[in-house]
């Protein structure tokens, strides 16, 4: 057994939100990895991919998800369930807050970038 702490070690700030990492390799994690990002109101996120199932819990506020060209709404207390290697994009619609986890081994790719690179947090 693993207690993972937070710290400020494991906070990373983007344009887009902020994410905590909690279990991830780095912090005695073989296979998962799990992360909250705080995600201010009117926030667009750029469209991506990454190369693992993520499950997204919602804790308060909503989104507008689009992955592979559905939009679907996901409010507080509400999941979803992004496939793999499926583009996708998230607008805030409001202060959000979720709880994200995947395999420890995803790769994110961006259309039209070359190369794929790890989320930093899930690490």
């Amino acid at each position: 057994m693993r207690v993972i702490t937070p710290s400020p070690d494991h906070v990373i700030t983007t344009p887009n939100a902020t994410m905590t990492g909690f279990a991830s390799p780095g912090r005695g994690s073989a296979e998962l990895s799990t992360w909250h990002a705080a995600i201010p109101a009117g926030t667009t996120g750029p469209e991506h991919s990454v190369s693992r199932e993520q499950v997204w819990t919602v804790t308060a506020g909503a989104l507008d998800v689009t992955c592979g060209g559905r939009t679907e709404k996901v409010a507080a207390g509400e999941a979803v369930v992004l496939p793999p290697d499926v583009v996708r994009h998230v607008h805030a619609l409001a202060d959000t807050e979720v709880y994200v986890a995947m395999r420890s081994d995803g790769l994110v790719s961006v259309p039209g970038t070359e190369g794929t690179r790890p989320l930093p947090w899930a690490v």
